[in-house]
């Protein structure tokens, strides 16, 4: 699990939709499905997807994205 170090800044993560809202509102962390944990804060669009991320995202398969939306994305980076 990281917090805030190495390559997991480099790019934007998927995270639970209601969770980034959750965040938004109250500043508490967020689990990417990665598991990079932090704070979101920066628009996402500017970062690739987490390959990471992508690859569980994708291996879900119907009905199994949940809660999860590609805009729910976060780059972490500070």
């Amino acid at each position: 699990m990281s917090h805030g170090d190495g390559d997991h800044e480099r790019f934007a993560h998927y995270v639970q939709k209601d969770k980034i809202m959750a965040s938004a509102l109250d500043g508490t962390p967020v689990v990417a499905l990665c598991g990079k944990v932090w704070v979101p804060g920066r628009d996402p669009k500017k970062y690739p997807v987490c390959p990471m991320c992508k690859e569980i995202y994708e291996s879900m398969g119907p009905g199994g994205d949940k809660g999860k939306d590609k805009g729910g994305k976060d780059s972490g980076k500070k």
